[in-house]
């Protein structure tokens, strides 16, 4: 019997320097990122760390990403995915969404959002 495990982070807060205004890179703003991973498992496991993916690495993961300065948001969920893919070949679908607050922008706006969702 297959199942599907789900293993991720949610509202992981940041404060980083990324935009494309310069700015930005000189203010930063905050960020709020999910990361939640998919696999497929089989029975009810066997209590291994090495059998599942680690949430410790995925904030490793995230936290490295958001600490390099970049232009665009989809830059930065790009390298956080590809790090996970890397890591954790095993997983089937990564879902990365990254919020950014405080936009430098006229109006009301909650906040930004970009998405990446990888199907392997």
């Amino acid at each position: 019997m297959a199942i599907i495990q789900k293993v991720g982070l949610e509202g992981v807060r940041f404060f980083a320097f990324h935009g494309f205004y310069e700015e930005e890179h000189l203010t930063g703003n905050e960020y709020i990122i999910d990361v939640i991973t998919e696999f497929t498992v089989s029975g009810s496991g066997d209590d291994e760390l090495s059998n599942t993916v680690n949430y410790e690495r995925l904030y490793e993961i995230a936290a490295d990403e958001m600490s390099r300065p970049r232009k665009l948001l989809e830059t930065v969920a790009h390298g956080i995915l590809n790090k996970i893919q890397q890591e954790f070949s095993f997983v089937n679908t990564i879902d990365i969404s990254i919020r950014k607050l405080h936009l430098p922008m006229k109006g009301e706006v909650k906040n930004s959002l970009v998405q990446l969702i990888f199907r392997g």
